[in-house]
Order: C-alpha cells, then sequence, then structure tokens
C-alpha cells in the first residue's frame, strides 16, 4: 500500500474515533486507527500528523452536520465573548476550535485564564449561578511534574476554563496539532474578529439575547437534584430516592431509542414534581416544564402513570381508547416499562452530569 493512501486510511479511521467520541487524544486515536487497519506494526513516517487527522475530523463535521455547524459556530463565539466579558478580571483568551473554526459536535469551548486562585474565578461563576467542575491533573512535562487546574463549565455550551499564573499571560503557548504558537484572541480582538467574519451581526443585540435566554438543561437540572432527598415507599420503589429511580429510567430509554431527545427527556423528568408536590407530582412537574419541553414531552409526562393502569388491566375502557388514539401511545407504552424496570437496588446508573450531557448532545445535534 502507497504510504500516501495509507496514512489517509489511517486519518480517516482516527478522525471517526475521535469524532465519534471513542478516542479524545490525537496519539491514541492514530496509534489504535494504525492498529486496526495495518494488522501490526506501522512506520511512524506512515503515521498522519495531528493536523491531518483534524482536517479529516472537519470533512466529518461538514457532511455530518451541514449547514447547522456554521450556525452553531458562530452562536458559540457569541458566547464565547459573553464569558470572557464576564471573566474580564481575568484576562481571558479564547483558544481552540471555537477560534479556529474547526468545531464538531460537542465541541467545549476552550478559554486561557490567568490568576493566582481558582476560588476567586469559582466565586465569581458562583455569583452569576453557573455550574462548574473543578479538575485538577498532574502532567509530567519537561522532566517536572506541574498541576494544571481546569474548571469545567456548563452553560447554554460548555466551556473549558484553564488556570494559569498571572506572569505566564504573555507566555507563548504552543499547539499540540501544528507545534506553533496557539492562535489566540483577547475580548477586544475576539470583537473585531466577530465584526469581520459576520459583519451582518449586531454583536451587542445578540449577546443580550443570549442573556435572555434560559438554559433549559440548567432548568432541568435544578428540578432533578432535590429528588436525591425524596425518599419512596419501598413496597414499589425499593431502589429508594426519586433521583436514582430516573436515572435508571432513563437508562432503560437510552438503550430503547438511543437518538430519540424527546422520549428520553421524558424518562428523565417523569417525576421531577414528586420535589415540588409529591400529592399531584404529575401536574406539579408539567407547570414547572411549562415552555421548556416538547408537547409530546409533556404528553409522556402527563399519562407516564396510566402506563402502570394499562400493564394491571385497570384502565376504563374509553381512557383506554383516548390514549390509543394518540399517536405516541406506543411510545407511552414504552416509557411504561422503562419506568418499572427503573426500581431494582444497587444497579449501576448514569450520573446525572452524564445524562445531561448526553440531552444536550442531542439538542445541538438535531435541532432545526
Amino acid at each position: 500500500m502507497k504510504n500516501s493512501k495509507l496514512r489517509r486510511q489511517i486519518a480517516f479511521e482516527a478522525a471517526r474515533l475521535m469524532y465519534d467520541r471513542q478516542e479524545s487524544e490525537y496519539y491514541r486515536a492514530k496509534q489504535k486507527a494504525a492498529s486496526r487497519i495495518c494488522k501490526g506494526w506501522v512506520k511512524p513516517a506512515d503515521l498522519p500528523s495531528n493536523a491531518e487527522i483534524r482536517e479529516a475530523i472537519q470533512s466529518f463535521a461538514r457532511l455530518l452536520e451541514g449547514d447547522k455547524r456554521n450556525e452553531n459556530l458562530q452562536s458559540m463565539r457569541v458566547a464565547a465573548l459573553r464569558m470572557m466579558r464576564r471573566l474580564q478580571a481575568f484576562r481571558p483568551r479564547l483558544i481552540g476550535s471555537v477560534l479556529t473554526g474547526h468545531t464538531r459536535q460537542g465541541s467545549d469551548i476552550d478559554l486561557h485564564v490567568f490568576s493566582d486562585s481558582a476560588e476567586a474565578i469559582t466565586h465569581l461563576l458562583d455569583y452569576d449561578g453557573l455550574t462548574y467542575q473543578v479538575e485538577r491533573k498532574q502532567v509530567r512535562k519537561d522532566g517536572e511534574e506541574r498541576i494544571y487546574t481546569h474548571i469545567h463549565v456548563r452553560s447554554e455550551y460548555s466551556f473549558e476554563l484553564t488556570m494559569y499564573t498571572p506572569d505566564q499571560h504573555s507566555y507563548v503557548f504552543k499547539s499540540s496539532i501544528t507545534g506553533k504558537a496557539i492562535e489566540r484572541a483577547s475580548i477586544p480582538q475576539l470583537e473585531q474578529f466577530l465584526a469581520s467574519e459576520y459583519p451582518d451581526l449586531d454583536i451587542e443585540a445578540a449577546i443580550e439575547e443570549h442573556e435572555a435566554g434560559v438554559d433549559c438543561y440548567r432548568l432541568f437540572e435544578s428540578l432533578l437534584l432535590p429528588l436525591e432527598d425524596v425518599k419512596q415507599d419501598p413496597r414499589y420503589h425499593p431502589e429508594g430516592d426519586v433521583l436514582y429511580h430516573s436515572l435508571q429510567v432513563f437508562d432503560h430509554a437510552r438503550d430503547e431509542m438511543p437518538y430519540d431527545e424527546e422520549f428520553l427527556t421524558a424518562a428523565l423528568l417523569h417525576d421531577v414534581g414528586k420535589g415540588i408536590d409529591p400529592r399531584d407530582h404529575v401536574n406539579a412537574g408539567l407547570e414547572a416544564l411549562e415552555g421548556f419541553v416538547t408537547e409530546r414531552t409533556a404528553w409522556l409526562i402527563e399519562y407516564h402513570m396510566h402506563c402502570h393502569l394499562i400493564a394491571d388491566g385497570a384502565i376504563g375502557a374509553r381512557a383506554h381508547r383516548r390514549l390509543r388514539e394518540c399517536e405516541w401511545y406506543d411510545d407511552l407504552l414504552v416509557l411504561g416499562e422503562c419506568d418499572r424496570a427503573g426500581r431494582q437496588s444497587g444497579v449501576e446508573a448514569p450520573e446525572l452530569d452524564e445524562a445531561l450531557d448526553y440531552l444536550r448532545d442531542l439538542g445541538g445535534m438535531f435541532d432545526p
């Protein structure tokens, strides 16, 4: 096989692994791809560069995401500017795929921030009511151990803030893809870039629109978290609290309909009303979710308790006939099966963050 053809095949396979999120690092992706294609040892010269793999990933993104990718990129750049203004005291710099345009489904917005204290940054995030997680990684580089602090923020998009000390503000960071100095933009530079790249965009109006919008996933999280403290009758729910039950139901639903965002949303949120009014949890949940879920999701939540009557043969003929007339009746029956299956003690269930991130990724992938 000619070297150029082999490199392209390895690049394509590595890109597929990374686009599908099976691998997150270029080195591991290209090694696994080479192993699959060559069935043995491969010369280092035949391995594609990180830049070649990145371009192949972009080919996947253009093919699978279409025009939505460009619309999403513009929205992510506006969101980046909004976050950078919020973090202005820490001299933020936009780096990575959102700046260069090499985004794909599920890409983070990567920012460098400069502070001696992660708490100073998280205090500001707390003040704005943002959800985040601090991660500290120990890395051996140039013969010495270094600890890098990353702050992962979940907003309308996922942000990764990498923290450096203030004296590193002028340091020239190298790209792991090109080996050259990374591209980065300050707030004024990003504002100028947006004006040049999108001459018809009213930047301030776009930012106000972001500010006015409510992130539905943050709302879902705020409704789901209290369910961990809501215990249930062990005769019917031996698994324990409502949150654990909801995550089990979501997991079963994901096995049944992995790409059906509306169905999965109903599975995860079907019992959120138990944290508001346990006596009438269906209506309480629907009221809290009004305007944030689709008609189909709301219908599945509204009638999910009827599934048990159907399974037990206890539903009236007229009520059952009305349900069967709805185009979503079969989905309701599947939801009922998932609801009953999600009552196991001690079984493994996804974390809440994982479930919400899964829905968020589906929303970004399939929204019109």
